[in-house]
């Protein structure tokens, strides 16, 4: 009897052990990818417009990349690959689906609620799209996809005033996105036309 508690004993501590290596090994590659992130945004604001766009992709190939490097974060970034497929493919309920999948799994994923709030606005969902828009951003303020993604939504709400806070918020961010300058000027040309 003592031994089978012994082996127990020894099963449960090597188990521990694992696990709490797993997990500073997922808190090292959290802070790899911030300190790497913090440095590709100091790039995009003072970058040209070519380089600015491999920073943009270098940016965008981290956020759509789930932050483990285990079992689950591979499967939870497959999972974000398929929902974009059924995106592009127009099975927006699908991937609406996919999407709300991957946030049970991980609430935390700031990319899952930025994706699922693309289709819900292409779902023509306004509000509930801007809903998992103010979440990406609360986990990542720096989402410059989701803030021209608010952007949209405010567009399609006809808040523009709104929209174009979200436009300059975005080029806060990322000075030479092209949704916001050209969104900002037709906007602005928009209300005036308006007051007239």
């Amino acid at each position: 009897m003592l031994k089978k508690l012994q082996k127990i004993y020894s099963i449960r501590k090597i188990f521990f052990s694992i696990a709490l290596s797993l997990l500073f090994v997922t808190n090292i590659n959290a802070e790899e990818r911030e300190g790497e992130l913090n440095n590709l945004f100091k790039q995009l604001k003072n970058s040209q417009a070519t380089q600015a766009i491999e920073v943009e992709n270098k940016i965008w190939k981290i956020w759509v990349t789930h932050p483990t490097n285990d079992r689950k974060g591979f499967r939870l970034t497959e999972l974000l690959d398929q929902g974009s497929l059924l995106i592009d493919r127009r099975q927006l309920k699908k991937a609406y689906e996919i999407f709300s999948q991957i946030i049970v799994a991980d609430p935390e994923w700031s990319e899952a609620w930025n994706k699922r709030a693309t289709a819900l606005y292409l779902m023509k969902q306004y509000q509930s799209s801007l809903d998992d828009i103010n979440i990406t951003l609360t986990l990542e303020p720096r989402h410059f996809g989701a803030l021209t993604g608010q952007g949209l939504n405010y567009i399609e709400l006809k808040q523009y005033e709104k929209a174009i806070e979200s436009y300059k918020a975005a080029q806060k961010i990322y000075p030479l996105i092209d949704a916001a300058k050209k969104m900002i000027q037709q906007l602005q040309e928009l209300i005036n036309d308006q007051t007239i």
